[in-house]
């Protein structure tokens, strides 16, 4: 099964504490937004999201900065879907330069990781 991706620039509106960091449950929705697309791809439906089965927060986003997140299916019984999710920080704001200041990342870093199990009840599945 291919991954789900979304990119996407962090703005002022997703920034919740001071200096700009974004919180970790905005990195989650993204997560859910992903298994959301993969379980229409295979079930053509939206399913359920059932359980994380980790979390990891490894390193600050910032508003300004660019966020890569990706999932794919791991494993499908006959209604659950097991998933990894990965966040990647892909660009970096340089406010201490100049509020338009940023810069393309070298390497991707790994912001946040997790595992977790979705649910398409079977009267739903239409793929």
């Amino acid at each position: 099964m291919k991954k789900a991706l979304i990119r996407m620039r962090l703005s002022a509106h997703q920034a919740h504490y001071g200096g700009g960091l974004v919180d970790g449950a905005f990195i989650m929705q993204l997560f859910g937004d992903c298994a959301t697309e993969l379980l229409i791809r295979k079930d053509g439906d939206e399913g359920l999201f059932r359980a994380y089965s980790s979390v990891d927060f490894l390193e600050p986003l910032y508003a300004g900065d660019y966020v890569e997140v990706t999932a794919w299916i791991t494993e499908a019984g006959n209604t659950s879907r097991k998933m990894e999710f990965e966040a990647y920080k892909v660009i970096e704001a340089l406010p201490q330069i100049h509020p338009s200041t940023a810069r393309v990342l070298e390497e991707k870093i790994l912001v946040a990781k997790a595992s977790g199990t979705c649910i398409v009840p079977k009267e739903l599945q239409t793929n």
